[in-house]
């Protein structure tokens, strides 16, 4: 889809005061992938967010291929492209007092900071908020994503989406049992501290409607994948069961499970009898559904591998995407299994305006939906420090200090 169709004007780059965060300024901090995720949820929605990069810019520039190549010879990789569209970006070196001095005329202006440096890194810079940061900036939303927090013992220690997946669980659920657990494909555990991160905000940010005070949001990896493990951990508190992995089968729910047809994979997740029932009268038989075996959820789950076997000589025949289609319509939880381009270049993913185009640049859009203030590209992701003399005149440095600053090595030139 190429949203140059679209009725929705941010999504060409419009200027106009869309979003419902606009007039909202979020200092970024941050590197990788949860707070990037974080910040461009906000950015998507009209916060003007200033993505404040070290010396060396984002480590994810450099995460390809594939990489997007610039006329002067510079590139991006698709790992940042996809995560920080709509941003302004400064590089500075916030290691040295110069660097900290601009980072604190910036927050002057500022309703939210995103960092996720290493626990006390901000504190040794006297950048600690209850310290330094809340004193002199009472209404600052400082949010701050680590792997684990400070406290516990493995507090301040580093964290990485495929390590939280293996110490939490999450690993141990995924796959079966020809493969043992099994990291899940895409970051959850990054992209879920994302979305928890921007939920803290938005909830300092209403709290300070009231108290005219900001706070500080704590967010650590482990948590959120913690908080990921339902329905496994409310299984285990009441049966003391450890869950094993089970594929594509449910440990609540029968028949769930990925089967075959004439023309294609689909996964269905039957939630009730009635159901079944229907399930069963589609396929052609009917009488599934009275099968002691079978009639209710219980019975189905102990009888799993026996009704597998029955439904996947029934789909054998059928076309898989028209089956699907014709099941859901029917109210029954049935899809076909699709790759990620078949899925991005889908009917539906064009129907809904997931898929968002700006000059060269094409990406998942927002999955927020607003009536009168739509979010939407209204910036490609930005190059290496190339808002960094836009941002500074904004905040009243000249051009002599800005010059300054650039050669000293403080805000470091643009690439290329």
């Amino acid at each position: 889809m190429n949203t140059e169709t679209s009725d929705n004007p941010i999504e060409h780059g419009d200027s106009s005061p869309f979003g419902t965060l606009n007039g909202i300024r979020v200092i970024d901090l941050t590197r990788v992938l949860g707070g990037p995720y974080c910040t461009m949820i906000l950015a998507d929605h009209g916060a003007d967010v200033i993505k404040v990069e070290p010396p060396l810019g984002d480590d994810t520039r450099d995460w390809g291929p594939p990489f997007a190549e610039y006329a002067d010879g510079s590139r991006d990789a698709s790992y940042y492209l996809g995560i920080n569209r709509n941003k302004r970006s400064i590089a500075l070196d916030i290691g040295r007092p110069e660097g900290r001095d601009v980072l604190l005329r910036m927050l002057d202006s500022a309703d939210v900071l995103v960092e996720n440096f290493k626990p006390g890194s901000m504190k040794r810079w006297n950048l600690d908020y209850e310290r330094d940061l809340a004193p002199r900036f009472p209404r600052l939303v400082h949010c701050r994503i680590s792997g684990f927090g400070e406290n516990g013992p493995f507090g301040n220690l580093p964290g990485y989406d495929v390590v939280l997946q293996a110490m939490s669980g999450l690993m141990s659920v995924n796959g079966d049992s020809s493969t043992g657990p099994l990291r899940i494909g895409t970051p959850v555990v990054d992209l879920a501290t994302g979305l928890y991160a921007v939920i803290g905000i938005l909830m300092a940010m209403n709290e300070r409607q009231r108290s005219d005070h900001g706070q500080f949001v704590d967010m650590a990896l482990y948590d959120c994948a913690m908080s990921m493990l339902h329905p496994q951990s409310a299984n285990w508190f009441l049966n003391g069961i450890t869950p094993k992995p089970l594929g594509n089968t449910h440990s609540n729910l029968a028949p769930c499970d990925k089967f075959s047809t004439k023309t294609c994979e689909i996964m269905l997740a039957i939630g009730n009898d009635g159901q079944f029932r229907r399930l069963a009268e589609e396929v052609g038989n009917p009488a599934l559904a009275d099968d002691p075996r079978f009639a209710t959820n219980s019975q189905r789950l102990q009888n799993q591998f026996a009704l597998k076997t029955i439904l996947t000589d029934a789909f054998a025949e059928f076309d898989g995407e028209e089956l699907a289609l014709s099941l859901l319509k029917k109210g029954l939880p049935v899809g076909a299994v699709r790759t990620v381009d078949q899925a991005a270049m889908s009917e539906q993913t064009a129907a809904r305006d997931m898929l968002t185009t700006l000059d060269e640049h094409r990406a998942i859009g927002t999955p927020v939906k607003f009536s009168r203030t739509p979010g939407g590209t209204r910036r490609v992701p930005p190059r290496f420090a190339v808002d960094g003399a836009e941002v500074l005149t904004e905040l009243g440095y000249s051009e002599q200090e800005i010059k300054s600053l650039r050669d000293s090595g403080i805000m470091p030139i643009v690439r290329g």
